[in-house]
């Protein structure tokens, strides 16, 4: 058996590319950018349809109120459990638990944002480091400190919403929360001021006796007396004798 003739390879042929250029003039192929998006489409895995924290939450946060004077107390306390653990530092750090940082972070969160009334906070990044003056990357290791440490909580939040007609969630700002001293890892409290002894300054007078109020009001007579013995229900001596004083007929 012989192959196909020349003339029969050469119609072939032709007919190949007479074929090819009609099937390019119907359906002309991608342009380049075209084809670079469609491969980079099959070669790369897709994006997230909602870019948000995997942990953030849709439900209201429900904030504790903080008093202003508890959160003062909380702040200060902050800054001797920075210099309790910046002393105990090795040599050649220059900070603490929390850092300087993190006390700038701290202080605008409760003097900046906090609503003391309701407990609400929950500023942004860039409200935090406007109010601390100071940059975002400070501003985030403040807080990597401050939660390390267990001064400081948050909780992520998302919010639902529509965008070209599709359901997505957006990224909300954290919800922050500033927890009782008990809490934090590696903080000692100062012990609470003895009371002053006994006739030292700062001591309280002692209470006058009712036997020695009432001797000292005989010139008032005999009910001023009563009425005296009578104010002072834990003498059980006083309580008698306004008893018995009731008991003869002394009134007023």
């Amino acid at each position: 058996m012989t192959g196909p003739t020349p003339e029969r390879r050469s119609y072939v042929y032709d007919s190949i590319t007479i074929s090819l250029c009609v099937f390019r003039q119907l359906y002309p192929l991608p342009s380049h950018h075209v084809r670079g998006d469609f491969i980079h489409s099959l070669t790369h895995t897709a994006s997230a349809a909602w870019p948000v924290w995997r942990d953030s939450t849709r439900k209201e946060v429900k904030f504790q109120p903080l008093p202003k004077k508890k959160a003062v107390r909380l702040y200060h306390e902050a800054r001797r459990f920075e210099r309790q653990t910046r002393a105990a530092a090795p040599k050649g750090h220059q900070d603490g638990a929390l850092g300087r940082s993190g006390l700038l972070v701290l202080h605008a969160l409760i003097f900046d944002f906090l609503n003391f009334a309701t407990g609400a906070l929950f500023p942004s990044i860039a409200s935090i480091a406007h109010a601390a003056g100071t940059s975002e990357s400070s501003v985030k290791r403040g807080l990597a400190k401050l939660k390390a440490s267990g001064v400081v909580n948050w909780l992520r939040r998302c919010a639902e919403d529509w965008q070209d007609g599709r359901f997505i969630l957006r990224q909300e700002t954290n919800a922050y929360g500033i927890l009782p001293a008990s809490q934090w890892r590696g903080y000692t409290p100062e012990p609470e001021a003895p009371a002053p002894q006994s006739g030292t300054w700062g001591d309280h007078p002692p209470l006058p006796d009712a036997l020695i109020v009432a001797c000292q009001e005989a010139a008032q007579g005999l009910p001023a007396m009563v009425r005296t013995l009578e104010a002072d229900e834990r003498d059980p001596l006083a309580s008698s004798l306004a008893r018995l004083g009731r008991a003869i007929g002394i009134k007023g």
